[in-house]
């Protein structure tokens, strides 16, 4: 009967040691060019925000910051959260951010640089201490890097297992002369993130958003 009993047990154990321990959550961040001109797109960012908020279950996290002429930095942090497992704190917290995003669109300063690559830096090592299964960096920008003197970013970046995502990437007046510019700035962005294990996506209609988060 013992023997009878334990082989009983067996599978059981063997169930239990092979338990699925991924992270089911999901978290993203968002950064945000505001050189020249490209602060003037900050409205459609707003709306994909708005999309976020309204995605993003209990559990995840949703990190914003904008780009700037140095951006490893946490001054460039507008807002961070994790959303809260009760449905009405987690609420709470999504109109908070909602509000954050809205006063920084109205009342942000252009800056004359550009350094995407620490922004990307700065949002790896929010996203990795998230621990989530789900990772995505939504980069909102020409993709047009432009560093002050003495900034050294040419360097291999780390991003395993990290999303890529460049949205709305407007076309500069030297990609419209010629637009091998553009298509070259995207090829050594995608090569960039793929050397350091992530994955690379561009989007440029906004909508298809939703499929590239679900996957």
């Amino acid at each position: 009967m013992k023997k009878m009993i334990l082989a009983l047990l067996a599978p059981a154990v063997l169930l239990a040691g092979c338990a699925d321990t991924t992270s089911r959550s999901q978290a993203v961040y968002m950064l945000l060019d505001t050189s020249g001109t490209y602060a003037a797109e900050l409205e459609k960012a707003q709306a994909v925000v708005n999309y976020l908020l309204g995605t993003l279950q209990p559990g995840d996290s949703l990190g914003l910051a904008r780009i700037d002429t140095g951006s490893f930095s946490e001054k460039d942090i507008i807002h961070k959260v994790t959303f809260d497992g009760r449905p009405s704190r987690s609420n709470e917290q999504k109109r908070a951010f909602r509000q954050v995003m809205d006063n920084f669109v109205s009342s942000v300063n252009e800056s004359p640089y550009t350094d995407i690559t620490g922004g990307v830096l700065q949002a790896a090592e929010y996203l990795n201490e998230t621990r989530a299964g789900k990772k995505t960096i939504l980069v909102f920008s020409d993709m047009e890097e432009e560093l002050a003197k003495g900034f050294v970013r040419d360097f291999p970046i780390q991003i395993s297992g990290i999303r890529v995502v460049a949205l709305n990437v407007t076309k500069l007046r030297k990609d419209i002369k010629d637009p091998r510019k553009y298509m070259d700035r995207l090829e050594q962005w995608k090569k960039r993130v793929e050397a350091g294990g992530g994955v690379w996506r561009v989007i440029n209609d906004l909508e298809r958003l939703e499929r590239i988060l679900a996957e």
